[in-house]
Order: structure tokens, then sequence, then C-alpha cells
């Protein structure tokens, strides 16, 4: 099989992509069981790698992005194609891997992906049994890590509209008030940096176990509570910084903050939607570009990047290629549809596949779900 890795492009409302399908650590691995990898040229450096590095890799280098398309069986990705020009490069029968979020992506790929009978496997949705998402988490410990480093330079009077609150505050001054809405991996991390910067943080989620987890990760210096509309108008209200990362995987993100929660919030307050890749979680979010990543709404700074990883590029990549590979040794190894049958992780990121969608999210009436065992049959190991 061959694998194909692409040079992201800029999205179509502006923020260019800087991550890397697979580092040249990756390609090593897969070139080593006998892979043949396609990389286009200058698709790493955005990360810091050079095509030289692929190269001693094992790798060959493409010069135009059509070549890498038309030869590849995979296509490594990092967001779906955005490009109309390039969906026509993608094959018959061919994988294609990425965060593709499809719950809010153009009907018009969809119907791309069907007509091609392209296997479309959506990183964001790949789940193990015990509910846990080995693709995504690494890239929502990133994002939340770096909630902080976000908050404080848009509360900094250096910025524009910031109030000047220092997120920690210092004896005799309180220090800033964080409202998380969502207690997943992005959101536990999150309440740690906060926390432990010495912010007063609060954490929302439905489910009472994690919150319980949550309380236990952050050592019990968060206040925990169940989210419900009275508990998140409640603390919207005196949030310095509200995070909102919300998640169900394989759908459009939950309108959990509606206008005029929005607009009871203190003047100059941080919202940062990390959910907005799949819809946003607020009524007043919308994607913003990498130029202009910040906006004002009843005076409270919005910021609803959807790719926060791709500012640390390199370690980004790193994390995804580790996650990565075992399941490209797995397919490139075994073929598609044998791992499908043995992998149920890699089963349930399938979205499209020979014709049919596969996920329940993705059908409407003239694309009805279709069970992926109902096409290859049932897994033949655990």
């Amino acid at each position: 099989m061959i694998i194909g890795i692409s040079k992201e492009v800029i999205f179509d409302f502006g923020f260019e992509e800087k991550r890397v399908g697979l580092t040249p650590a990756g390609v090593k691995d897969l070139t080593a069981l006998g892979t043949e990898v396609f990389v286009e040229t200058k698709a790493g450096e955005g990360a810091g790698y050079c095509d030289n590095e692929y190269v001693e890799a094992g790798a060959k280098i493409a010069y135009q992005k059509e070549e890498v398309y038309r030869r590849a069986d995979i296509l490594l990705k990092i967001a779906r194609p955005v490009k109309k020009e390039t969906w026509d490069f993608l094959t018959d029968n061919q994988v294609l891997m990425g965060f593709l979020s499809l719950p809010v992506a153009p009907k018009e790929f969809i119907k791309v992906l069907v007509d091609k009978k392209i296997a479309a496997i959506g990183y964001e949705v790949i789940e193990t049994e015990d509910r846990e998402l080995p693709i995504l988490k690494p890239m929502s410990q990133i994002a939340g890590s770096m909630s902080i480093q976000i908050a404080g330079r848009l509360l900094e009077n250096t910025f524009k509209w910031g109030r000047g609150v220092l997120l920690g505050g210092i004896p005799g001054v309180p220090a800033a008030e964080v409202v998380i809405v969502g207690g997943g991996t992005l959101g536990m991390y999150a309440a740690r940096a906060f926390s432990a910067l010495g912010a007063h943080v609060y954490i929302l989620d439905r489910n009472p176990k994690k919150l319980e987890y949550v309380a236990q990760f952050c050592m019990g210096r968060i206040t925990t509570l169940v989210s419900n509309r009275t508990n998140i108008e409640k603390l919207v209200r005196f949030a310095d910084v509200l995070v909102l990362c919300a998640n169900v995987p394989g759908t459009r993100a939950p309108v959990l903050v509606s206008k005029g929660m929005v607009k009871s919030m203190r003047k100059g307050a941080v919202l940062i939607d990390f959910s907005i890749d799949q819809g946003g979680c607020s009524e007043t979010s919308r994607l913003t570009p990498e130029e202009d990543y910040v906006y004002q709404v009843d005076g409270i700074i919005h910021f609803c990047v959807p790719n926060v990883p791709a500012w640390v590029a390199r370690t980004a990549s790193k994390a995804l290629s580790n996650s990565l590979v075992p399941y490209l040794s797995s397919i490139t190894g075994q073929g598609l549809e044998e791992t499908l049958k043995r992998n149920r992780s890699l089963r349930s990121g399938l979205c499209t596949y020979q014709g049919s969608i596969t996920n329940r999210n993705l059908a409407g009436p003239r694309t009805p779900y279709v069970s992926i065992d109902t096409l290859i049959g049932k897994e033949s190991a655990p």
C-alpha cells in the first residue's frame, strides 16, 4: 500500500494549518515494514521538518498535490479537504484519514465520499471500548494546556480589549474566576493549568463520575458542578474566562450558552470556544481566522480558532504520529477490511465505506445509514 502525506492548505476562513499528517520518525517506522510513502514537498515545513528528513526516513517527495492524492491508497490529512479542486484529486476506493468533522462538512463533500466509495476515517470519532478517544486525546491535552496562555494574553492590557486582570492574582487581590463547560480531556487539562496558576476554577459536566475524576486529577483545587442551564447561567455572570469544550463524538457540539448568557457576562471577559470545529457551544461563536482571531459580542472577547494545537505544530505532529502509527501499521500489513474486522476502535471512526454512510450522525433520507457489520461481517477477533 502507498501512503500519501499532503501539505495542508489555508482554510476557506483563512487559518493556516501547520501540523503534518506524519513525522519523519513515523514514516521511518512504516517504510521499515515495506510501506511506500509519498510526501508533498514542504508538507512538514510548518512543524519544522524539511524534505530531506523525510527522504532519509525512506519517503519519496512529490512536487504536486495532485500526485500525492492520486498515488495514495491511504491519504493522511489533518483537516478534511476544503478546496473543491482537491476533491477531484480523490480517487475511487481510497482511504482518507484526518480530523474530518463531517457533521459540519458541506453536503457536497459527503456526496463526493459516497460517490467515490471512499473509506473516510475521522480521527475525532475513533473510540476505544473504554470510551477513550486515542487520536483526539493528545490534541485535547495540548489545547487544554494552552488555554492559560490564550486567556492570560487576552486579559492583559497589552491586548486592545484586555481588562488588565492577572489570572492567579496576588496576596490581597483576588484571582480570576474561570468557568469551564465540559469535563473531558481538554476540560481537565485546562482546569489543572488554571488552578495550578492560582485561578478560581469551576468545571461543569453532565456526568457526575467524570466530575469526580476531574476533581481527583486536579487534586481537589477546583469546584465541580453538574452542567445544566441554571448552573451555567449562574456561573457565566461572574466569569473572567469562560472555556467551552463540551463535545459529543461524531455530532455537532451542543449549544449550551445563549446570546442572553453572553450579554450577562462581565464586560471584557474572555470566551474561548474550543468546540468551534464541531459548530461551537455558544450562540455567539463563529469560526475566526488566524490573522484576526478575536472579536467582541456585547463587550465579551471571543476566541474561536478551530485548530489551536497547530500553534505548537511540532509537538502536536509528534503526538499525532505516535497515535497513528499502530493503526497504519495494521492497515498496511493486513489490509483495511481485515483491520476493521479486528480493530473495533478504528471501526468506530469509519464514516463512509464502499459507497455507504457508516456513521449514524451523517445519515439522511437520501443517504441512509448502513452498519459496517453488514458490509464486512462481524469482527473476527476482539
